[in-house]
């Protein structure tokens, strides 16, 4: 009898299919003497929509909610339905005796694959595949490894309780807020307390009043010394207090009364996770969440030389430390090759800085594979993250950087002075730095914080000659508005926007990863911009009138991190066996009554004020004005409607005069850039310009280019999450 596999992905399938000496191609499966491989094309199954359980619910009105079907049925997504009879066919053949399950390892991956399952109505012994890389050795391994798939129901019912609570909670505050106000309004728990994180930061900036400060500068000793209150600030808001200072000061005599030597180390950064990678990505080149995660999964799936991007865990497995040398070796090309070679001549050992089993659930940190890439088949997108992979994994095996730091401290007429300097003696894993910057991947402002250098010889009791004093002053700056890199590391950690929440749910929520997950998190954002809740303005994100308004609409509870607190606590316990997926239902559906009925009560009132005089040319309805991430549209304020046109899209085409990018804007001929410094030019006459000046695109490009499209034509046509967020309105 043969073993049937399922696979997440069609690149992930034909992995396990060559290893496992599939080679005979069949019509989207593998098949070899032992197994036949098979795959998804990222979710295949889907939660009903409403629609299919009867003819009450194909029409939005608020007489027929909630929706509380008596039990949430499945169906198979049309776009990908071809592919599920494929895999439905191979399941019920009958020389195969088992199933091997091996899609992604993780709650929604054992989602995928048990409602495929589940749908087709096989009823045949299962199987575990569970692993962190797709490269050969670690499908050999995991092979040999396998897992009785009994041993992951419970992850799998906890995976059902998320997506069904989902259901139930955004689809029907989505209908009651869309049908109470006629508009095209959504929420949910994750989107709304994102939404609310946002409008919290933007109240702090709008609330923020600036106070001057003060400080002194003063030369003494060939050197610049700097004031210091008692308290060890550098500064004071009181400008009375820094010119008494200055007086007894300037022109001064002092004494050294303290030099402090201290021998100092400092160690590298942990391992990167996927929230961390993505936050990095963003602050050093500008990616979206999205865009990282994109470029992880091509470097994952398609070559193969990174772990599972989709990881909350910063460190490794004990298991991994003796395949560290071959990762290392694997790393070998451009910039890190002096550094492997220096690693690879002594022992490469793990320690508890990166090494720690309690630390790691479903998957360790994302690290290199063993298998090597030759770094011009890249991308500059995929190239810049696997870069941004490798430094901080070679940065934690190379030892921490020794330096000395030294501060002395003066006394002047009663006033402290200080100087300090910083001498590194052993870099460390600061070589990997160095390295950067020739990669173009130091961060922006990592430069100015490594001052380093030598001061001056000085000794207990030496007096010091002090020159005439200058004050310094400046004014305290508000809170930065969020970018993508800082709003992930909101969702992530979002405690402090969780005012009234007991202790015990601001621990579950710091346990359990905060709003969303790693993997979702890039779908969430993406949806705020797609559905003009939020706008850029540069890099900073900032909430639009219909975003603003929607927070005000939802029902209070959704606007909170708590209630994801409490549902995580509560699936956590669902995967360990500690409570039944039946009795968190009955608290879903409870709740999704409570909130229907509080939309429907409302007082409030929603209002487009970004109108315009412009028809729709489908229905005839005045259409709205909005900014969209990429730019302007008009989009129809009929929500059955959904009419869309584009007015402009931010280009990566630099102005000439002041370098930022310029948005494109018209139509045909009549085509042209503009840019926020007035800076205006046509499109034909920006093409003659870039022709002539050489900067066009070269055939090797556009070469590269086709062949990474006829690439992408094979790989998953849905990605494993964005439909299910499609329809669940999160």
């Amino acid at each position: 009898m043969k073993s049937l596999v399922i696979a997440e992905k069609p690149s992930v399938g034909r992995d396990i299919a060559r290893v496992l000496g599939c080679k005979q191609g069949g019509n989207g499966f593998l098949e070899g003497k032992d197994y036949v491989v098979t795959w998804a094309l990222g979710h295949l199954v889907e939660l009903s929509d409403p629609e299919s359980y009867g003819e009450q619910w194909k029409a939005w009105k608020m007489e027929t909610l909630p929706m509380l079907p008596e039990r949430l049925e499945t169906q198979v997504i049309k776009k990908t339905g071809k592919q599920y009879q494929t895999v439905k066919t191979q399941m019920y053949r009958k020389d195969v005796g088992q199933i091997i399950i091996a899609t992604d390892a993780g709650r929604e991956g054992e989602l995928v694959a048990r409602w495929i399952i589940q749908k087709s109505g096989v009823k045949k012994p299962m199987k575990r595949l569970w692993i962190s890389s797709v490269t050969d050795k670690a499908i050999r391994q995991g092979f040999s490894q396998l897992k009785d798939a009994r041993e992951y129901q419970k992850l799998f019912e906890a995976a059902v309780a998320r997506a069904e609570a989902d259901w139930l909670v955004g689809l029907n505050a989505t209908r009651a807020l869309t049908v109470k106000h006629n508009a095209q309004l959504s929420c949910g728990r994750v989107q709304t307390p994102t939404l609310a994180m946002i409008a919290k930061r933007q109240a702090q900036i709008k609330a923020f009043r600036p106070k001057e400060y003060y400080g002194l500068k003063v030369k003494g000793a060939g050197v610049s010394w700097t004031w210091k209150e008692k308290g060890n600030s550098t500064s004071t808001f009181a400008k009375e207090e820094i010119q008494r200072a200055a007086e007894k000061v300037s022109n001064s005599t002092g004494v050294v009364g303290e030099v402090k030597k201290k021998q100092q180390k400092s160690y590298a950064p942990s391992l990167y996770d996927l929230t961390s990678l993505q936050q990095d990505a963003n602050r050093m080149f500008g990616f979206s969440a999205k865009q990282t995660l994109d470029y992880m999964q091509r470097l994952y799936e398609h070559y193969k030389v990174v772990t599972y991007p989709r990881t909350d865990s910063r460190y490794l497995t004990s298991d991994l430390v003796d395949t560290l040398p071959e990762r290392v070796k694997a790393c070998r090309g451009g910039n890190y090759t002096p550094v492997c070679t220096k690693l690879l001549k002594t022992p490469i050992r793990g320690n508890q800085s990166f090494v720690n089993d309690k630390k790691v659930s479903d998957h360790h940190a994302i690290i290199p594979t063993e298998q090597g890439v030759r770094l011009n088949e890249l991308d500059y997108g995929e190239r810049k993250i696997y870069e941004l992979v490798v430094s901080r994994f070679l940065a934690v095996l190379l030892p921490p950087c020794e330096y000395q730091q030294t501060e002395v401290l003066a006394m002047c007429n009663g006033e402290q002075l200080t100087i300090k300097g910083k001498v590194i003696q052993k870099p460390g894993w600061q070589e990997i730095k160095d390295l950067q910057k020739g990669s173009g991947i130091l961060e922006e402002d990592e430069e100015e914080q490594e001052v380093s250098g030598s001061i001056p010889d000085f000794s207990k009791g030496q007096k010091i000659a002090f020159g005439e004093a200058k004050i310094t002053q400046g004014k305290t700056k508000p809170p930065v508005p969020f970018t993508e890199a800082t709003l992930l590391a909101a969702m992530e950690n979002p405690v402090k926007y969780m005012e009234h929440a007991d202790q015990g749910l601001k621990k579950t929520l710091g346990e359990t990863g905060g709003l969303g997950t790693v993997a979702t998190r890039a779908d969430i954002i993406e949806k705020l911009f797609n559905s003009f809740m939020i706008e850029k303005k540069e890099q900073y994100i900032h909430l639009t009138s219909k975003g603003r308004q929607v927070l005000e609409l939802a029902p209070e509870g959704l606007t909170s991190p708590e209630l994801t607190a409490r549902w995580e606590q509560e699936l956590a316990d669902i995967a360990k066996g500690k409570a039944r997926k039946k009795d968190f239902e009955a608290k879903i559906r409870s709740y999704t009554v409570d909130i229907v009925k509080d939309i429907a009560a409302s007082s409030k009132t929603y209002r487009h004020d970004n109108i315009t005089g412009k028809k729709c040319p489908e229905c005839g309805k005045l259409l709205l004005e909005v900014n969209h991430k990429n730019g302007k549209m008009l989009v129809c304020q009929d929500r059955e409607c959904g009419y869309r046109k584009t007015l402009s899209r931010v280009t990566n085409a630099r102005c000439p005069q002041c370098h930022k990018k310029m948005e494109l804007v018209g139509e045909g001929e009549n085509q042209k850039f503009i840019c926020a410094c007035g800076y205006r030019e046509k499109l034909s006459a920006f093409e003659k310009r870039k022709k002539e000046s050489g900067g066009g695109v070269s055939k090797k490009d556009v070469s590269r280019y086709m062949d990474k499209m006829r690439r992408e034509a094979k790989e998953p046509v849905n990605n494993a999450f964005a439909d299910a967020f499609a329809k669940l309105k999160l």
